[in-house]
Formats: C-alpha cells, sequence, structure tokens
C-alpha cells in the first residue's frame, strides 16, 4: 500500500471476496491456529480481526491493523466487504488525540477572548499570538504523526502482506 503522498494518518482499504463471511472468518481463525509466530499477534472476535505486533518487536510507531468483515450487499450472502484500517498503537493515537483538543480549546478559548478584547475596544494581539502559535503546534503535530507513521511503513508492510497470504489461501 502506497501511502507516501496520503495525507490521512491512518490509511484504510477496501476488498471484496466472493466468499461467505464465515469461510473467510475461518482462514483468520486457520492462519492463526497453524502459524504460532512470535512476531505478531492476531485477535479474531466475531467479524472483527486486529493484528498487532508482539512485544519483542513492538515499538511506538509500530502500527497495528483492524479488519472488519461485512457481509456485501445484493449477493445473498455470498459475498464478503473486507474494511481495513491501519493506525498506530492505540496508547499513542489517544494520546495524539487528547494534545489535539487541548490545543483545539484553547485555540478556541483564546479565539472567544480576542472577540471579547474586540467588543470593549482592548488589545487583542496577545490572543492572536497565543492562536497563531496554537496553529504551530496543530501542524507541529501533524508533522510528528506522519514521521511515526513513516517510520512504521515496514512493519505496516509487513501486517499487509501477511493480511494477503491469509485471505488468498
Amino acid at each position: 500500500m502506497d501511502t507516501q503522498h496520503e495525507v490521512r494518518l491512518r490509511p484504510r482499504f477496501f476488498k471484496d471476496l466472493e466468499q461467505n463471511i464465515a469461510v473467510v472468518r475461518e482462514k483468520f481463525v486457520n492462519y492463526r491456529q497453524k502459524n504460532q509466530s512470535t512476531d505478531f499477534v492476531m485477535k479474531v472476535r466475531n467479524n472483527h480481526v486486529q493484528f498487532t505486533f508482539s512485544s519483542e518487536k513492538k515499538h511506538y510507531w509500530s502500527p497495528h491493523l483492524s479488519v472488519e468483515l461485512e457481509e456485501k450487499e445484493g449477493n445473498e450472502k455470498n459475498a464478503t466487504h473486507i474494511r481495513g484500517l491501519f493506525g498506530p498503537d492505540q496508547t499513542l493515537w489517544t494520546m495524539f488525540m487528547f494534545l489535539h483538543f487541548i490545543v483545539a480549546g484553547i485555540f478556541t478559548l483564546f479565539g472567544m477572548f480576542a472577540y471579547s478584547n474586540y467588543t470593549l475596544n482592548e488589545p487583542m494581539l496577545m490572543d492572536f499570538i497565543v492562536m497563531f502559535i496554537m496553529v504551530i503546534v496543530w501542524f507541529l503535530l501533524y508533522v510528528i504523526a506522519r514521521q511515526i507513521r513513516e517510520k512504521g511503513h515496514e512493519q505496516m508492510d509487513e501486517l499487509e502482506a501477511i493480511f494477503l497470504d491469509i485471505i488468498k489461501e
């Protein structure tokens, strides 16, 4: 999957198979039972499959792959629509979202301060400076997240290869 020129931090993919959901799910279960690899961990719950790296290979930039199996509409339950989502570790993603909400909150708060100062004919320079700094911090967070995604790209390719190997069976 080529994600070098993609703005999205969490790449997605879709795949359709002309097989029943139960058959596709069984492929994942069988692969997990046959291949007791210590490199990655696969969890299969109902129609949801999650791939993560084991603690030996896991770093803060290590991605995980979340796969959702859905019945494809109009094929009388004989086809499966697969939705995949690559993402960072949940703890790291939660931290980034928390930081984004803080930055957005500070930006909004100082926007309200600027409006209040404007209506009171008070100076607004400090409010705009803080808002500008929050925009810079927001872009900085995005750049850091892109670098983390780039660092985990090789492991993302490994997870994708395993996924493609499983559904090819």
